[in-house]
């Protein structure tokens, strides 16, 4: 009777086997789909707002990343300073939405480089990465502004996916002389796991590996060598500023912590009482931007004088 059921339930049980195979694989291809998005660019990319709304002059600009693609920013100009702030935005973002923060550091006289990475806004179509190919376009910005302004003092303000990507240029490129990293994850595993868990409630670190390895067959890259916790270290003796919501249920705060330990001196982290992933802007502009701002003005305007 006992081997009568074992055979009998062979082919339910390599059914119901294979069907959980296909379930993980499928949630796995999702959550690839969901780090690395093919390109869906619309003219709505072009119909945004500008610093023309604002009442802020600037200028439109094209340079190219190190793989010969045409990224496209706004440059809102200080003729009279060297001072340049780079913003980073994030993930789903576009240059647009850097236009509070970025027209507020130009009126209080930094000149002012916002631009869109690969795959986003008015740059050219490309799967967007987490935190890959995001580095080299951030390190093209850069080298953008060496050339237009060769005794640039530059600093760079970068929100969750831009500020793990300015964690990780500035950590590569010397001439970034401050740094200011709002809602940043630790490592690209972690920061995937808690979205699998938060939206699936199931056990995450089986599909986050899976996932990677699609990522990587697909894009050429593997999210889970995105760690600004190894070299946030190495940036000093530069300044960092961390900000990060207590309420962030995207990344979790417990990474701005692990973050600033990792950090050294000098070394600031606000963290902003109730304030949701990137909210610490919408909780208090005049606060938030003031102290970005006083920040900047203390380890820039230094280096200028």
């Amino acid at each position: 009777m006992t081997t009568r059921f074992g055979l009998s339930s062979l082919p339910m049980a390599l059914t119901g086997a294979i069907g959980l195979l296909g379930g993980i694989t499928g949630t796995a291809y999702y959550v690839s789909l969901r780090v690395s998005p093919p390109p869906r660019q619309s003219y709505l990319d072009r119909y945004t707002f500008t610093p023309w709304e604002l009442g802020v002059p600037y200028e439109r600009v094209e340079f190219l990343s190190s793989d010969g693609l045409r990224l496209v920013g706004w440059w809102l100009p200080r003729p009279e300073t060297d001072a340049v702030i780079v913003g980073s935005h994030g993930h789903s973002g576009r240059k647009d939405e850097l236009l509070g923060i970025g027209s507020y550091c130009w009126r209080a006289g930094y000149n002012v480089l916002l631009f869109d990475y690969r795959g986003r806004g008015e740059s050219d179509p490309w799967p967007q990465t987490l935190v890959s190919r995001e580095v080299e376009d951030l390190l093209a910005a850069l080298a953008y502004v060496r050339q237009r302004i060769p005794t640039a003092s530059m600093g760079v303000v970068g929100y969750s996916m831009g500020a793990a990507v300015g964690i990780l240029a500035t950590a590569r490129d010397q001439s970034v002389k401050a740094l200011v990293a709002d809602s940043s994850f630790t490592t690209g595993d972690d920061v995937v796991a808690h979205g699998i868990e938060q939206v699936l409630r199931i056990p995450a670190r089986p599909l986050v590996r899976l996932a990677d390895m699609i990522v990587a067959r697909r894009h050429g890259y593997r999210f889970s060598q995105a760690r600004p916790i190894d070299v946030i270290g190495h940036i000093a003796p530069r300044p960092v500023f961390l900000i990060h919501g207590t309420d962030d249920t995207i990344v979790p705060v417990s990474h701005v912590r692990q973050l600033y330990a990792a950090a050294r001196e000098p070394r600031m982290v606000w963290e902003v009482p109730g304030a949701e992933h990137c909210g610490g802007y919408f909780v208090d502009r005049i606060t938030y931007s003031r102290r970005v701002v006083e920040f900047f003005d203390q380890y820039l305007r230094s280096v200028e004088a």
